[in-house]
């Protein structure tokens, strides 16, 4: 497994700052150069929303981050909409998590951009909350990325494939949309399609071979793992009993 480290102390207020919130914020941008000269982490994560961190907070934690030269992402207008989108874009991020309450507006920045929208929809099913809107998205040009989310909070699945079937069913994205939200676009959000994300020659062979007839099938029947075969840098790491 390749991980990819973010720093993300801007996710909430912990309980011994409640009436210390400057002092957090500091101690946030005093961390910055020691993670960076450990190399710690190579992305900065601030959550942007209404009662966690304002966009004018969130913007001077990303002026510091970016003076240390960390790539950028961002939690988003996930329940309601505090132009984090446009945040993004202004900050040249390589992506916007979540977008269940974008606006217009920050649909039309995203189009213009190179960020990648990174939806969400196991959180939406988990927590009962509506789904961003992935078809205005995508039919506006904008890059769409699929994850999990994975987290004990609001989304406790490590499930990719149960993702893919809720982005089919509640996000109506099209299968072609949506393998290619999990493997170019995905990559694309973390800094790598150079050399995964897509089966090209002088790329890592990273890839899956499902035990399904079509693409349309592995979204269709919902809820079990369709996985026959993984490869891992050209070597067989994974198969299915059997298969």
């Amino acid at each position: 497994i390749e991980v990819v480290s973010t720093f993300m102390g801007a996710h909430a207020l912990p309980e011994e700052y409640k009436n210390k919130r400057e002092e957090y914020l500091e101690k946030i941008v005093d961390l910055l150069p020691i993670i960076k000269e450990r190399n710690l982490a190579e992305f900065f994560d601030v959550f942007c929303e209404e009662g966690v961190f304002s966009n004018e907070e969130s913007r001077r934690l990303y002026s510091e981050a970016k003076k240390y030269g960390f790539k950028l992402r961002i939690h988003a207008d996930e329940i309601v909409n505090t132009k984090g989108a446009e945040l993004a874009v202004e900050f040249e991020m390589n992506s916007a998590d979540h977008l269940m309450a974008i606006s217009d507006e920050g649909i039309e920045a995203l189009k213009n951009s190179k960020t990648i929208a990174n939806l969400l929809p196991g959180t939406s099913f988990s927590l009962g909350k509506a789904y961003a809107p992935a078809r205005k998205m995508i039919e506006s040009g904008v890059q769409v990325a699929l994850s999990t989310d994975y987290n004990p909070g609001s989304c406790p699945t490590e499930n990719l494939q149960l993702i893919m079937q809720i982005a089919a069913l509640k996000l109506k994205m099209k299968p072609k949309e949506i393998f290619k939200a999990v493997t170019i676009n995905a990559a694309k959000s973390i800094g790598r399609e150079k050399r995964i994300g897509s089966i090209e020659e002088g790329k890592k062979a990273d890839f899956v071979v499902f035990d399904a007839k079509n693409i349309e099938y592995i979204l269709y029947h919902f809820g079990i793992s369709h996985t026959k075969k993984v490869f891992k840098n050209g070597c067989l790491v994974y198969k299915k009993v059997g298969g």
